[in-house]
């Protein structure tokens, strides 16, 4: 693993924690030495060139299942339970099987192909299960879950994410920005999005450098 693969899975962990967990900004400074103190000890002691030994691959995963269907829920009115294949799908991102979960999904939309919640929580499942890449299949799911509800920010959101977890920025805001322009004024995740995009403005902002006058 390269030196730019490493800080990029650190950031990558950062915007996951800042921005899936929601880890609150008091807590950023430390999320953020425990990261540096943990690329400092790779410096030190890691191997970042060596290629990894056969056998030794670990299936890692960075998000809290539970917490991404609770942001997933935010976007659905949550007085109404989704279908049984949504619940029993959710079973298994909470435990990260999200390629089980994949398969709950899809028959939830083979079923219900109007089911606008189904399409999202196929969309997240698959971008998860591939490590956080936006694949076909899941820019797909999204697109028919917005198709179904223009006003809905859930998959502008979640699609946002993987372009963040891409390194693609500038897609990420313009997708906040079009689901909280869209938002009806009454919506109760508008304020919550409109923070993150703020937080997410905040991190990236850079410095303003004052110049010396001559």
């Amino acid at each position: 693993m390269s030196w730019i693969a490493v800080v990029a899975l650190a950031v990558g962990a950062f915007l996951v924690a800042a921005f899936v967990l929601r880890v609150n900004r008091a807590g950023w400074t430390v999320l953020g030495a425990a990261l540096l103190f943990g690329l400092t000890g790779y410096a030190l002691q890691g191997s970042p060139n060596q290629p990894a030994s056969p056998g030794e691959a670990q299936e890692q995963n960075d998000v809290d299942g539970e917490l991404l269907v609770e942001a997933r829920r935010e976007f659905f009115d949550t007085t109404q339970f989704p279908s049984r294949w949504i619940v029993t799908g959710d079973s298994y991102v909470r435990r990260g099987d999200f390629e089980a979960a994949s398969g709950f999904y899809r028959n939830a939309v083979e079923e219900a192909p109007k089911d606008r919640e189904a399409w999202l929580a196929l969309g997240i499942a698959l971008v998860e299960h591939a490590d956080g890449r936006l694949t076909p299949a899941a820019l797909e799911a999204f697109e028919r879950a917005q198709l179904l509800d223009q006003a809905n920010g859930g998959p502008r959101y979640f699609l946002g994410l993987a372009w963040l977890r891409s390194g693609e920025i500038e897609r990420t805001r313009e997708l906040w920005r079009e689901a909280i322009e869209s938002a009806p004024v009454d919506a109760p995740w508008r304020e919550s999005l409109s923070q993150r995009l703020a937080r997410l403005d905040e991190i990236l902002r850079p410095q303003a450098v004052e110049t010396p006058e001559n």
